[in-house]
């Protein structure tokens, strides 16, 4: 019987541990879920604020972080990566045009104001926003639409200056500002279009006409130049022909034959050549008249007499002085 008893005793004593185990693992459970529940991790280039009990706590940065369970949250996420912010702006030139401007905005929470860009900014963006629309409303109403196109860095860093000023109090530097596409109307483009080819065909008939003009001035030297050396060479074919003729009336002279009737022998002589000359062309048009078989004989008379009267003229002017 004391046997039986002590048997039943250890079994009873083994079940009572058993029961006492169970809720220290219920327990246990919990409280390893809560405590992991306190494990995050900030990625790289990233900050995370943490509150507790609703009240800023701390600023935590890149790796595996632990918070209070239930006692802190994470009340926000910011990235400390260059951002870019495209916003598109309407407005009006000094000569009354409308255009569009694409303003590109890069810019970065600085690293050490984390809590400034959280807590004293609701929405970055809008803000920047406002703050190019202001800008580019101030600068491009003084400008020309050319002017807009030619002046765009100076438009870019006013907006970067005035944005720089502005976000600094709420822990955003401004890296860079960009007017990266000009948009006129339609029609004004269409216009700026017109007004550059008339330009450029303008500027093309300039240099037409004064290619042109060169080419008419060279050509009055070239044919100068070209009657200059014909006249020369006329005058040298001439020149030659009186010293041919000169030595022909002296041959003709120690034959017995006067100078007079020479120089008709010699006329006749170039008419027969002129004759002989036309006939050789083919498609010539020429007339020489007179043309009669005795117009030679008559030709040379005529000749003749002419030169004695010419001679008798001068013989009486002669004896008169």
């Amino acid at each position: 019987m004391k046997t039986v008893f002590k048997l039943v005793s250890l079994q009873q004593i083994s079940n009572l541990k058993k029961i006492i185990m169970i809720p220290k693992i219920v327990w246990l459970i919990p409280v390893i879920f809560i405590i992991l529940s306190g494990l995050f991790i900030v990625k790289q280039q990233t900050a995370v604020i943490v509150e507790r009990f609703g009240r800023f706590n701390s600023i935590r940065h890149a790796g595996l972080n632990f918070k209070i369970p239930i006692v802190d949250r994470v009340a926000g996420r910011i990235s400390l990566k260059i951002q870019q912010l495209d916003v598109i702006v309407e407005t009006k030139t000094q000569d009354d045009v409308f255009v569009h401007l694409k303003i590109s905005v890069q810019f970065q929470v600085q690293r050490e104001h984390v809590y400034n860009a959280f807590y004293k900014l609701q929405n970055p963006h809008e803000q920047i926003t406002a703050f190019i629309f202001d800008t580019v409303r101030a600068e491009v109403p003084k400008m020309i639409l050319d002017d807009v196109f030619v002046k765009k860095e100076e438009i870019a860093l006013a907006i970067q200056r005035e944005l720089k000023d502005a976000m600094l109090d709420y822990g955003y530097d401004i890296i860079k500002a960009l007017v990266t596409d000009i948009d006129p109307d339609e029609k004004v483009k269409i216009a700026m279009n017109r007004i550059n080819a008339a330009q450029r065909e303008k500027v093309a008939a300039q240099y037409e006409g004064d290619a042109q003009r060169i080419l008419i001035v060279e050509r009055a030297k070239a044919e100068a130049e070209s009657k200059r050396l014909q006249g020369k060479g006329i005058a040298d074919q001439r020149r030659e022909i009186a010293k041919g003729l000169e030595e022909s009336v002296k041959v003709l002279d120690r034959a017995g034959i006067n100078s007079q009737e020479a120089s008709a022998l010699i006329v006749i002589t170039q008419h027969y050549d002129t004759l002989q000359s036309v006939g050789s062309e083919t498609n010539s048009n020429l007339i020489l008249l007179p043309n009669s078989p005795n117009a030679a004989s008559n030709l040379l008379n005529d000749m003749v007499t002419s030169l004695v009267a010419a001679n008798k003229i001068n013989e009486t002017s002669t004896k008169k002085s």
